[in-house]
């Protein structure tokens, strides 16, 4: 009898020592669950990454030619960027995009170039002055008439141009002197026979049975002459016309049908004499223009994004 309960005990403590052992071994096995519960609590920390700056540049300055009818935006496009790249500094040289074009082929040091004529940055690829794949057409505008405010001017239009006294217009090689002239083309005022950018301003001021004309270097000029009531009319872009819309009326808002497509292309620009530093800082400033932010802006000052 004393040898049956000596093997029971045996037995009850080998169980007992089992028990012991898969409680042990499940412990082990739960404990690394409790280690992993921090690596689900990192997900903010992912988020505020994802949500941080991008990592400051090396100290760079970017060249950036920009089509008159663009300085007032880059205002404040500008200091936006330098906010966020504290070692970039953007220096703009701002003008018509015929002369800017020239200027770059004379070799001036531009890195980033915007342009109101999709015409200029073809004749600039062509030449091997733009970096390939660098080219994005951003924004689209429109053509205006205006006419400083209360000029009672008997204007109502480009079709009936030859009723003002006098007139602000770009010449031929600037975009929206070229703009202006494919408008009175396509209404029959001017033949037609070569293009655009070739009528000089005395065949336009002829068509227009003599029209006095203030000729412009840039459409920025033709604004400032109808702001100040220098000339009873002027052709300009609606943006522009919107920025100085307390000042003036608009008389028409020219079609496309009428213009052709107004685009304002960005790219990058071969300078030779360009750092690596300022390379990588030219092709973040051209992303950086196609984010939200900036295309926000553009918008106020109305542009239009193109798709």
């Amino acid at each position: 009898m004393k040898k049956w309960i000596a093997l029971l005990m045996a037995v009850l403590m080998v169980a007992s020592f089992a028990a012991c052992a898969q409680q042990t071994e499940t412990e082990a096995t739960e404990e690394p669950v409790v280690t992993e519960e921090p690596a689900v609590t990192e997900t903010p920390a992912e988020e505020t990454t994802a949500e941080a700056t991008a990592a400051p540049l090396e100290t760079a300055e970017v060249q950036l030619f920009i089509a008159a009818s663009l300085e007032g935006v880059f205002q404040e496009i500008i200091p936006l960027y330098e906010e966020s790249q504290p070692n970039v500094t953007i220096t703009p040289n701002a003008d018509s995009s015929g002369k800017l074009m020239t200027q770059i082929e004379e070799g001036f040091a531009c890195d980033v170039f915007f342009s109101a004529s999709k015409a200029k940055v073809d004749t600039l690829e062509s030449d091997g002055l733009v970096m390939e794949g660098t080219r994005v057409n951003l924004l689209c505008n429109k053509l205006a008439l205006i006419t400083p405010k209360g000029s009672d001017t008997a204007v109502t239009g480009f079709a009936d141009l030859a009723n003002a006294k006098n007139m602000a217009l770009a010449d031929g090689s600037v975009p929206a002197g070229r703009y202006a002239r494919e408008v009175l083309i396509s209404l029959g005022i001017l033949d037609g026979s070569k293009s655009a950018s070739d009528y000089t301003t005395e065949e336009v001021s002829a068509a227009l049975g003599g029209l006095e004309i203030n000729e412009c270097s840039n459409v920025s000029k033709v604004k400032e002459a109808i702001k100040e009531g220098s000339n009873e009319v002027g052709a300009v872009y609606y943006s522009d016309a919107y920025s100085i819309k307390d000042d003036i009326d608009i008389l028409e808002v020219a079609d496309s049908s009428l213009t052709g497509d107004i685009l304002y292309p960005v790219c990058r620009i071969v300078n030779p004499e360009a750092t690596e530093a300022e390379s990588a800082a030219a092709d973040d400033f051209i992303a950086f223009l196609q984010t939200d932010a900036a295309k926000a802006i553009f918008e106020n000052y109305m542009f239009t994004i193109y798709e």
